[in-house]
């Protein structure tokens, strides 16, 4: 996992063997950084609560957040990774 700032916008970044996944790197239940967090599968878990997010979909899995991540496509050329904002 990877957090990188495009304009004002924080992005994690995360490579599932090989499927590159971006999403709002920012807990929507605190103001907390995901990459500061934990991977298990396609879940990360905020390190401030605990809340879970499906890293592909941002979709909350656990609470106590209950708003999704937004999520952005990615397109992979050559090694640099492309997401659309």
């Amino acid at each position: 996992m990877k957090r990188v700032d495009i304009g004002r916008l924080r992005i994690l970044l995360v490579n599932l063997n090989g499927k590159v996944c971006a999403l709002d790197d920012t807990c929507t239940h605190e103001d907390a950084s995901l990459a500061t967090g934990s991977l298990r599968g396609e879940l990360v878990k905020c390190p401030l609560h605990g809340s879970s997010f499906n890293v592909c979909t941002g979709a909350v899995s656990d609470e106590p957040a209950t708003t999704n991540l937004k999520t952005y496509a990615v397109r992979l050329i050559g090694d640099e990774i492309h997401v659309q904002v």
